[in-house]
């Protein structure tokens, strides 16, 4: 007896049925109960660049960004090829593609720089809504 799965690939054991297919280009800011909290909170003028910021984060070159991310974390350099000090942090492409969009929607310092009401909120929010695809890129921004 001959599996069609087996032949196409000839080394998968079985045909996976049990699993989703990738969540990707979709909205993470599309929360009802984010997009109420922010409307309440004083944040509504924050919509669109919830938006904005909730497609990026649903995006499916965002989520690689995040996977490479995982997989190559900052690297502390103490000390150069000559013995010489240093103290560097190499990080990797991801990071900053990661670290680049979260400077550019302000959530390093916009609520400060701005002091419209709600601004804290709206940056809140935002931090929840860039979190989604990589957590360790918001805690770089606080």
């Amino acid at each position: 007896m001959t599996f069609p799965s087996l032949t196409a690939r000839p080394h998968a054991t079985h045909t996976v049925l049990n699993q989703v297919p990738p969540l990707a280009d979709y909205d993470v800011a599309a929360d009802p109960a984010l997009l109420a909290a922010a409307d309440r909170e004083g944040a509504g003028w924050a919509r669109a660049a919830l938006h904005e910021l909730g497609a990026r984060a649903g995006a499916a070159d965002t989520q690689e960004h995040a996977r490479l991310a995982n997989e190559h974390p900052p690297v502390l350099r103490t000390h150069d090829a000559r013995g010489n000090r240093i103290d560097e942090v190499e990080f990797h492409p991801s990071w900053h593609a990661l670290l680049g969009t979260a400077v550019g929607h302000g959530l390093h310092a916009a609520p400060w720089a701005d002091h419209v009401p709600g601004a804290h909120v709206a940056r809140a929010a935002k931090f929840y809504v860039w979190s989604q695809p990589k957590p360790g890129t918001a805690a770089r921004c606080r």
